[in-house]
């Protein structure tokens, strides 16, 4: 058997309990002049019911990824399930129902989802149009009470401030109840109240709904927030921000004393280096110059002594 077969039997064998699985995702655009390789051979897992973040900077893959998951974009090698389904041999009409049935988009563009001269209620029942009018209505009322916008609900856009356009645009992203909830900087236009006001709306949706919720963004702070933060850098996972405790067991525990913002990130998470699946690592570009390495180094690598940790070592 083949290792890309074993590979894909045991994704799809694992598949109840993972929404997300990518393994050695590639993804190459090429013009008449340039190829740019936008993944590099990313692996991501992501359990159903799960809500996480995938932080980096501009050209590091996370818009990329983002676009696959929601089934815009096509990757050009390596294995991507969502739901138990393969995306590499989707057809055309295969996307089109992924869209309409699994997945849900929020865009940091509110332009992306709304049609300003619409009410509220009218943007949420536009994505049910083929339902009948009574379902339209009592489905986009419900929906617009669930992101807290139901005393809104006749307003038009240019009534309403940017927290409560974004809020609608996740009402819209739920109508057609989507399993998997993606999100583009839903944060990244709004003061840090709203932002966090929208944050906790992510938050009850995924307790409440059972939705796999995924942001993507690049404000490293939503780890005060999300008890796992995924960062790519260069096309690949890198790092894993995971928080030591759930951020439900902290509120718990600290009341009405404490947010746990007031706490503080460095007692809350530590930050994980992640080994891909062939055992490739991505170092820190601030650990390697403190050991005066560069990217391209050759070094050797020796276990300690007591075999629980490694030394990189330059040729002599």
């Amino acid at each position: 058997m083949s290792e890309v077969t074993a590979v894909n039997e045991e994704m799809t064998a694992d598949s109840g309990e993972y929404m997300i699985r990518c393994e050695n995702l590639v993804k190459i655009y090429k013009t008449d002049e340039v190829e740019v390789v936008a993944l590099q051979g990313l692996d991501l897992d992501v359990k159903k019911g799960e809500l996480m973040a995938i932080v980096g900077n501009s050209g590091s893959g996370k818009s990329t990824l983002l676009n696959m998951l929601g089934g815009l974009d096509r990757p050009s090698a390596g294995s991507l399930y969502i739901d138990g389904k393969n995306l590499l041999k989707f057809s055309d009409k295969d996307y089109m129902q992924y869209k309409r049935e699994t997945v849900g988009f929020v865009w940091q563009n509110n332009a992306r989802n709304l049609i300003p001269y619409l009410t509220a209620q009218q943007n949420v029942e536009m994505p049910m149009i083929l339902s009948s009018k009574k379902e339209r209505k009592a489905r986009a009322a419900e929906l617009l009470g669930k992101v807290g916008l139901s005393h809104r609900k006749n307003s038009r856009l240019d009534q309403m401030s940017g927290g409560e356009q974004q809020r609608v645009a996740i009402a819209i992203a739920l109508a057609n109840n989507p399993r998997l909830l993606l999100a583009d900087e839903p944060t990244g236009s709004v003061d840090t109240k709203t932002s966090n006001m929208i944050l906790d709306i992510f938050k009850e949706l995924n307790r409440t709904e059972g939705i796999t919720v995924v942001i993507v963004t690049h404000d490293v702070k939503l780890a005060n927030h999300i008890d796992r933060v995924v960062a790519i850098r260069d096309g690949r996972t890198s790092s894993e921000i995971v928080r030591k405790r759930s951020y439900k067991a902290e509120l718990d525990e600290m009341g009405d004393m404490l947010t746990p913002d007031e706490e503080g990130e460095e007692q809350t998470h530590e930050e994980l280096a992640v080994l891909d699946r062939s055992g490739r690592l991505q170092i820190p570009k601030e650990h390697l110059e403190a050991m005066g390495l560069h990217g391209g180094d050759r070094v050797r690598v020796e276990l300690d002594s007591d075999g629980q940790g490694i030394r990189l070592i330059p040729p002599s």
